[in-house]
């Protein structure tokens, strides 16, 4: 077995006219990393929005913070195994009005839910979707007979 030693590096004098600093390049280096994290919701012009989803033995929920939404502007929609939930949000700032869209989408397994069954509330700007889970999806407890 060979010891390797290791020494520090000695600092050395260098001219500021050629200096390189060691955070240089590092913003680019950040908005390229986020850029790549957060894809196109990292713009203003597809804003989304999180979920949180939850379930227990007869449903799933799935809550959506709103913030500052009318309860008119939401749209709950369930088609092709896809629960749509858009939003829109409008503030009026002087004479200026912006308008802020919100859209997610979520894949519902087929046959899992009663569709008929589906409800939606909206109480002090969170958005609880209930999908209650059809009776063949349902666990059941099965007793085992020992013989």
């Amino acid at each position: 077995m060979r010891l390797i030693r290791y020494t520090t590096p000695v600092a050395r004098a260098y001219h500021p006219a050629f200096a390189r600093s060691p955070w240089a390049g590092l913003e680019e280096q950040m908005d390229r990393l986020f850029e790549a994290a957060l894809g196109e919701t990292a713009g203003p012009a597809a804003a989304g929005f999180p979920v949180d989803l939850y379930e227990d033995a007869a449903a799933t929920y799935v809550r959506a913070e709103l913030p500052g939404v009318n309860r008119a502007d939401i749209n709950v929609e369930l088609a092709d195994g896809t629960l749509q939930i858009s939003a829109k949000r409008t503030r009026k700032t002087g004479e200026r009005e912006e308008t802020v869209e919100f859209n997610r989408a979520l894949t519902v397994p087929e046959g899992a839910v009663a569709a008929d069954k589906i409800s939606a509330a909206f109480e002090n700007g969170v958005l609880t979707v209930t999908l209650p889970k059809r009776e063949e999806a349902k666990p059941r407890k099965i007793s085992v007979a020992v013989s």
